[in-house]
């Protein structure tokens, strides 16, 4: 590969040295040359044998031209000659055209004429790359010419981009029908198309001071893909930004944050109402059983713990110090835990970078980067993890164990999160803010809980991510092992104005979020109900093993809702087989209809829901099942649910596991029994038949994109 980077590389010391920033056309070729990206080919015929000769080796339909310093406009000039398509009509076509441009000007310099492939036919598509301020490198596939603007119909992936991520977006716009051919057009060459990308993805990769690229358009057949026009503009001034920390470097520190053995409270207070008086109660009365040093200028103690002027003067060792000291005094008390070296700082204080005072804001990156300190916010509530009993919080304690983590950028999300938390029943590991995030982000976040036993979903909330790179590849890695579910506020512009304006987030692109989440194997939320949804669902289901999905509904019109929410959610309505369609039969009345769903009627007892759906879980070829109940007198709530969930457990018992969620319709009871199906292992939602049908979408959606099905 050295001798096509030194090509490239000449051709962009030339740029540089001459101050453009942008490429002509033949150093395009020369650029697209050297990394084997397809462009016309093209030659310089000094004689009419010349011309026949180099047109037939290239093959025909061929383009000639001119080539003159002194003719601007060829075509004027009758310098060009389109369509031609034979040797004997090459020699023609290059006498024809010198003696036109002869006539044209007669003291032109003529240094011969040039042949060059013409390219028709096929699907016109554009390939090109952009540089992202959060993301970097990034490659982009759509459909080409004039579609690209009207359509916007593009996707987006982080370059360098594989082989497999390059055939994926080829299915990632929404006209990929297209690709395949339709009303009898050939479908193009997806082996040609996806090296182009991974070819031009691996060129900007290379040489990160190419900002821009466009291949556009790129003509695709069924036999090759070439670009008929190359556009390369660069900036060489443009800093990729730096490498994360290493990642043991980050969980060292994370370790000692989130499990401190040993906690300050800077501004600790003995008043009620006030922040430092919070923090205490909520470390005291969440029963954390390390040490606890309140830090006050003038107190012996408070709440019975000795108090000290500074963290310097604490005898032992102070794993994290938590904040709740005015922001002017922060970046003072900050300097001193850096010289007592503790390992981690949580920022509760507001008014920094989101209150406009960046300059206050900056002035405590710089005081933690200097002494090793890693900082939590500013402007959060503070985080829990109950492994540890530890609720570095002002807000309310907090002690229902599970292994869901979660974190939000937003104080007013992390208390939609405890509350529905605690109404759900739902377990967490940890809860943490992030907010401004000057320093701590998603992706330190990532690399914790990737390695902490007591974790195992991801659930996150943000409004823009710092370092997109560098979260993406934290969660490509982790996904495999957890699933990472996130919410991306500030979706559309008027929700990326907001965030900018609330934290000096700026959202990005979401087209390019919803990409890289993609690439990265995140499963995307799509509002704040879905993300605390997911992370309370996708834990409890097992994985399936297959794709094949089938709903059971003692009520019709759930079946239709539930098989239009299967499709939403890209899942599989299984094809029966007739053998399996005959089993079925056996158990529900004539009317019914079989086929999926399998509609049992209404009128039915407990025994055709138990019967039906021990036929679902016993048969290897169904995967998951979608479970649709009608409140009846015949079948009331809680004898549905208490009979599913003595199914399943008899079913686990001779090795049949498979994901199974509930939607109920009928009056309030079906509440209930919802709450018992759940508690069971069984999600189940009363007057939804689109939650229980995204919970097990998400599930499905992780199980894939780790390589588990």
């Amino acid at each position: 590969m050295s001798n096509s980077k030194d090509a490239v590389r000449k051709v962009l010391d030339q740029v540089k040295a001459e101050k453009r920033t942008s490429l002509t056309a033949p150093e395009g070729k020369v650029v697209c040359d050297a990394y084997g990206i397809p462009v016309p080919k093209e030659g310089l015929a000094k004689s009419a044998g010349e011309a026949g000769k180099i047109a037939t080796s290239m093959g025909f339909p061929v383009v000639m031209k001119i080539v003159s310093p002194d003719i601007l406009h060829k075509t004027e000039a009758g310098g060009v000659v389109v369509g031609v398509k034979t040797a004997a009509d090459a020699e023609k076509a290059y006498e024809t055209i010198l003696s036109n441009a002869r006539k044209y000007k007669a003291d032109a310099r003529l240094e011969g004429v040039q042949v060059q492939q013409m390219l028709s036919g096929g699907t016109e598509v554009i390939v090109g790359s952009i540089t992202d301020g959060s993301f970097g490198k990034l490659v982009a596939f759509g459909l080409g010419g004039v579609l690209v603007e009207v359509l916007k119909d593009i996707t987006f992936r982080l370059a360098p981009a594989s082989r497999q991520d390059a055939l994926s977006m080829l299915d990632g716009i929404q006209a990929h029908e297209i690709l395949k051919g339709v009303r009898g057009g050939d479908p193009v060459n997806r082996e040609a198309l996806a090296d182009v990308i991974v070819k031009v993805s691996q060129l900007v990769s290379d040489f990160p001071e190419i900002i821009e690229l466009d291949l556009n358009p790129v003509f695709a057949t069924k036999k090759d893909a070439i670009a008929a026009d190359v556009r390369i503009v660069v900036n060489f001034d443009y800093e990729p930004r730096p490498k994360p920390r290493p990642t043991e470097e980050i969980v060292a520190a994370m370790n000692r944050i989130m499990q401190p053995k040993a906690v300050a409270v800077i501004g600790a207070s003995a008043e009620d109402g006030k922040i430092g008086n919070s923090v205490m109660k909520n470390l005291i009365n969440g029963g954390y059983k390390g040490e606890i040093y309140p830090i006050h200028p003038k107190a012996p103690d408070i709440l019975g713990y000795k108090a000290y002027k500074s963290v310097k003067d604490v005898p032992g060792v102070i794993d994290v110090a938590v904040f709740a000291i005015p922001a002017k005094f922060v970046a003072g008390a900050l300097a001193e835990c850096g010289e007592k070296k503790i390992p981690g700082a949580v920022l509760i204080p507001s008014g920094f970078a989101e209150a406009g005072a960046p300059e206050l804001q900056a002035e405590i990156v710089e005081v933690g980067n200097k002494y090793n300190v890693r900082l939590m916010g500013p402007n959060i509530y503070g985080f829990y993890y109950t492994p540890a009993h530890l609720c570095a919080t002002f807000c309310t304690a907090y002690d229902v164990k599970g292994r869901a983590a979660l974190s939000s950028q937003s104080g007013g999300i992390g208390m939609a999160i405890i509350g529905f938390s605690r109404s759900a029943k739902m377990g967490v590991s940890a809860i943490v803010g992030l907010g401004n995030k000057s320093d701590i982000d998603e992706d330190d976040l990532l690399a914790f809980f990737e390695q902490d036993p007591n974790t195992n979903l991801i659930a996150q909330h943000c409004e823009d991510l710092k370092d997109g790179r560098a979260f993406a590849e934290a969660a490509k890695r982790v996904s495999r092992k957890k699933p990472v579910i996130v919410l991306k506020a500030g979706r559309t512009s008027a929700g990326a104005k907001a965030a900018s304006s609330h934290t000096g987030a700026l959202a990005g692109n979401d087209k390019i979020y919803e990409d890289v989440f993609k690439q990265s194997g995140v499963i995307r939320a799509r509002s704040l109900r879905q993300l605390l949804e997911f992370a309370r669902g996708v834990p409890v289901l097992p994985t399936p093993k297959g794709e094949n999905v089938l709903i059971i509904t003692g009520a019709g019109g759930s079946g239709v809702l539930l098989s239009d929410s299967v499709v939403d959610n890209g899942l599989t309505l299984m094809t029966m087989p007739p053998d399996l369609d005959a089993a079925f039969r056996k158990f529900i009345p004539p009317f019914g209809a079989a086929g999926n769903p399998v509609d049992i009627t209404g009128g039915e007892p407990p025994i055709t829901y138990v019967n039906t759906v021990k036929l679902g879980l016993s048969d290897d070829r169904i995967h998951a099942l979608i479970l649709g109940y009608w409140h009846t007198i015949v079948t009331p709530p809680m004898v549905f649910a208490r009979n599913m969930v003595e199914v399943k457990k008899e079913m686990e018992a001779k090795g049949f596991v498979k994901p199974m969620v509930a939607s109920l319709a009928g009056d309030v009871e079906v509440e209930e029994a919802a709450e018992y199906l759940y508690q069971n292992g069984i999600p189940a939602y009363p007057y939804s038949t689109e939650t229980p049908v995204e919970v097990l979408g998400a599930k499905y959606k992780w199980a894939r994109g780790a390589g588990l099905l």
